[in-house]
């Protein structure tokens, strides 16, 4: 599902949004939690799952045309996990 088949679901369910809210919604939605992940908070959904930021430490990378030794800086990376209800079986 992407973006826009998401407020047409949203705008769908609720009559009484436009699709113009439901735009926004979803644009108010989205930039809360970034602007939550940027500033290295936690957010969780229950029966969803849990976004967190995690740390990559610095590393020795390759230059794959040269093979020449980089040295790489540490990065910062969004990690979701999850929740139980969201989990599938193992029978599928």
């Amino acid at each position: 599902m992407n973006r826009s088949e998401l407020v047409a679901m949203l705008a769908a369910r609720f009559p009484q949004l436009t699709s113009h809210d439901a735009a926004l919604s979803v644009d108010v939605i989205l930039a809360a939690m970034s602007d939550a992940l940027a500033r290295g908070q936690r957010i969780e959904i229950r029966g969803f799952g849990s976004f967190s930021v995690r740390t990559r430490p610095a590393r020795v990378g390759r230059n794959p045309r040269t093979g020449e030794s980089l040295e790489l800086p540490e990065t910062r990376l969004p990690y979701f996990k999850a929740g139980k209800a969201l989990r599938l079986d193992d029978d599928g």
